[in-house]
């Protein structure tokens, strides 16, 4: 399996500095971050490192999930999921993310609810990035077939 990379370049302290994020290997753009943007509620039209895992995740389990319910049996018509993660102050000093809640909403034949569901936890527990997490103090799941 291919290795990917991505670069940060940063100039300056930590609460007066701004830097900007590569993805390198795909090459699919530069963006902008910096501390003061990471904690507002906004963004400030900058990503951050917890957007970055958001993104990772959503995708990562995206891509488990179909493949386990094709695994089983079922046709994949469609599926959408987001990933809320959070970061919080760390008893032992700094931030830590505290918290992933992942929502996935599928479109499938050929499987029932109970199923589903069952698919749906293990995508959460096998996934790659899910297993990079392990030390995430809480990962939920929010999953809902949607027959057609």
């Amino acid at each position: 399996m291919p290795t990917r990379t991505a670069r940060t370049a940063w100039d300056g302290g930590f609460e007066d500095g701004s830097g900007q994020v590569e993805l390198t290997s795909s090459g699919l753009g530069t963006f902008e971050m910096s501390f003061p943007k990471r904690s507002s509620d906004d963004g400030g039209g900058a990503t951050n490192p917890e957007e970055l895992i958001a993104a990772a995740h959503s995708s990562c389990y995206t891509m488990q999930l179909t493949a386990l319910l094709g695994k089983a049996g079922a046709t994949v018509n469609a599926v959408e999921t987001s990933a809320d993660v959070s970061l919080a102050p760390d008893p032992d000093g700094g931030f830590r993310i505290n918290r992933i809640a992942l929502t996935v909403r599928a479109e499938a034949e050929g499987i029932d609810e109970a199923q589903f569901q069952q698919v749906a936890e293990e995508a959460k527990e096998t996934c790659p990035v899910s297993k990079a997490l392990d030390g995430v103090d809480e990962m939920t799941l929010d999953a809902t077939l949607e027959t057609l």
